[in-house]
């Protein structure tokens, strides 16, 4: 059932991702999600915080083969995690901290549960939240399925697909360009390094100096 549960999740968030889009700049913000902007400080606190927890760790992240660069895959999890929430609660879905506790829980307890937010970039201060909103969606999947079936989920996807729509996501393209065609041969979520290198490269947090105007979002 778990295994089933994040099969359907990232259905949906690839989907979701699909139908966003590439916008001009917003001032001071990296993407803006319903409204709500998730700020330059905001995305470089995170990518300090989440880079911090892999040196922690003993993790590089060369080690999990991003295919994008770190603060890019922190970003995109931030703006997720904010747009599933925001979704999935518009349609009046709820989640207690008892049941992320249960999750955490069937997830073979905290410290494996922070070992893999970790490999998905997620920060550690972002942990729950992220998870919130992962069962958040999966929650409202399904109301819509109506079922654990296979078509109930595939109607629970089609359903939440185009809640996801009504709430897009709007990227600054300093970021990178969104990959809207992911595939096995093009696995990454930007389809360029935006202004952050290589895939596995470091953020703004263990970049040398660079020149003014060189934050993340």
């Amino acid at each position: 059932m778990k295994s089933t549960r994040v099969r359907v999740i990232l259905a949906v968030a690839a989907a979701g991702v699909a139908l966003t889009a590439c916008s001009p700049n917003q001032a001071g913000a990296a993407a803006v999600v319903g409204g709500e902007r998730i700020s330059s400080g905001e995305l470089d606190r995170n990518v300090r915080e989440y880079e911090a927890a892999l040196a922690k760790a003993n993790v590089s992240a060369s080690q999990l083969q991003f295919k994008d660069s770190v603060p890019q895959l922190v970003l995109f999890q931030l703006a997720n995690a904010k747009q599933h929430a925001k979704v999935a609660a518009s349609k009046g879905i709820t989640v207690t901290e008892g049941e992320v506790d249960q999750v955490i829980a069937g997830q073979g307890g905290q410290e494996k549960f922070e070992q893999q937010m970790l490999q998905q970039a997620v920060a550690p201060s972002q942990a729950r939240e992220f998870m919130k909103s992962q069962v958040m969606i999966s929650k409202l999947i399904a109301k819509y399925g109506g079922g654990t079936d296979e078509a109930a989920i595939q109607r629970g996807q089609q359903q939440a697909i185009k809640d996801l729509q009504a709430m897009p996501i709007t990227w600054n393209p300093r970021y990178g360009k969104l990959n809207e065609q992911r595939s096995e041969q093009q696995p990454s979520v930007f389809v360029d390094a935006g202004r952050f290198g290589a895939p596995g490269a470091p953020g703004p947090a263990d970049a040398p100096p660079a020149p003014p105007q060189q934050q993340q979002q």
